[in-house]
């Protein structure tokens, strides 16, 4: 079989893109947002103005760039070798975290299906399963992962998009107003408080750059599958948990574990709460094997530039990282029994607000790097200054969603980005020619 054959195809990866984010991003986010009010679809509309910039810079970079690696060669042409660095580091560090939010979100989800109450242990315990079976899985490669992932995303095609169809037969829009800002807080907070959670949703809309060296033609399918998989997503969210404010009352939907499954079984009854909770496991399930597979490519990629250990860097005859998924599996492990917590929704929060800071980094580096890379690439000036626009843009809206994550995830995206700046230190003697 050729290597050809076994790579992802456009539709795949368009497929995959969009999995990654609504797969997990989404099936949590109506409980999260229904603690700010409906006022947070002013945050979804900001979100998805920005996570399209930063699409569509992504995709001029999956053009233009000549390097292998993904962000991490994206980051190279602004920053050099510890722009490289940083941008596999800290994106690194993002999906190791934002994985176990991942399967915490499924352990939710199966909960609601068995009807089960765990406790934190047993959540922890269930959460650490989950991470390795989805690793297991990935160990047949790259064209497997994209074959199960155009199956598992019926996981929330069916219970999430028919909600925009079905749900508004039960929408009330009185019990909609009612929950515009339950907790009158003012207009600035109340929109930024949630920006970190929506943008969380979009976490995902790179990684049909990360699995570039994956899929079939990448410079003319990566842009492809970045803006397709970005727009599918932003008008599944707005209009799938928009509905549901309208259907559960506010202070319910705040404090459940599975809101879609709360959703259902508001309009439908129980057994169709538990039906949408087993699908959603499906769909989570698939979201993190994707994942699983993509921080494997993240991890090689940065192996292969000298920056992490060779280990990550070694695959099998299918082309597949088993070694480093194994690795990267273990170190979630112990990530996983440090985030026990009472409640199963203080875990989620936690985690993604962490991600998400050390998600927006490597985008920061990626958006600086456009502007040299187009100027390499002989961009004509008509187009740059269209794509320059727009990383200023999508780098404007990066801050702000530092900004909204707070100052506890900002503290500690702060100090796991300094170390990295210190591991660099080092490792530089092998990537700057001074020291040769």
């Amino acid at each position: 079989m050729s290597t050809q054959a076994k790579k992802m195809s456009v539709v795949q990866l368009t497929i995959l893109t969009f999995i990654n984010m609504a797969g997990s991003g989404i099936i949590m986010l109506p409980s999260k947002l229904a603690q700010v009010g409906t006022i947070s679809v002013l945050s979804w509309l900001i979100t998805a103005a920005g996570s399209l910039a930063l699409a569509y810079v992504f995709a001029k970079c999956g053009r233009f760039s000549k390097r292998d690696g993904g962000m991490n060669g994206y980051a190279s042409y602004a920053f050099g070798p510890s722009g490289a660095f940083m941008a596999g580091w800290t994106y690194g560090l993002s999906l190791l975290i934002a994985n176990i939010a991942i399967a915490i979100t499924c352990v939710g989800y199966g909960a609601a299906f068995f009807n089960a109450t765990l406790t934190p242990y047993e959540t922890c315990m269930y959460t650490i399963a989950i991470l390795w079976i989805c690793s297991i899985a990935n160990f047949g490669g790259a064209k497997i992962t994209g074959q199960i992932g155009s199956f598992t995303v019926w996981g929330v095609i069916l219970p999430v998009c028919s909600l925009g169809i079905v749900g508004w037969f039960y929408f009330n829009p009185t019990m909609y107003a009612d929950a515009w800002n339950p907790h009158h807080l003012p207009f600035g907070e109340a929109v930024s408080s949630s920006i970190a959670m929506t943008l969380w949703a979009f976490l995902g809309l790179e990684s049909a750059c990360a699995n570039s060296e994956s899929v079939e033609n990448p410079e003319k399918n990566v842009p492809i599958a970045v803006l397709g998989g970005t727009l599918i997503a932003a008008a599944v969210y707005i209009i799938s948990t928009n509905i549901c404010s309208g259907i559960v009352p506010n202070n319910i939907l705040a404090v459940s574990d599975a809101p879609f499954s709360t959703v259902w079984s508001t309009m439908l009854g129980s057994t169709a709460g538990r039906v949408v909770a087993g699908l959603s496991v499906l769909a989570c399930a698939g979201s993190l094997l994707g994942w699983q597979f993509t921080i494997a490519s993240v991890f090689k990629a940065s192996a292969d530039g000298g920056f992490f250990p060779k280990l990550f860097s070694q695959v099998d005859h299918r082309g597949t990282p088993i070694k480093g998924i194994v690795a990267i599996t273990l170190i979630q492990s112990a990530l996983s029994l440090m985030t026990i917590s009472p409640s199963l929704y203080e875990q989620f929060e936690a985690l993604v607000n962490l991600a998400v800071v050390t998600n927006v980094i490597p985008y920061v580096l990626c958006m600086a790097a456009i502007f040299i890379m187009q100027r390499i690439a002989h961009v004509e000036a008509k187009e740059r200054h269209v794509t320059d626009f727009m990383a200023v843009i999508a780098t404007a809206y990066s801050f702000y969603a530092l900004y909204g994550s707070g100052f506890e995830a900002m503290m500690w995206g702060s100090i796991v980005t300094f170390l990295g700046w210190s591991a660099y230190g080092l490792i530089a003697y092998r990537h700057e020619p001074l020291a040769q």
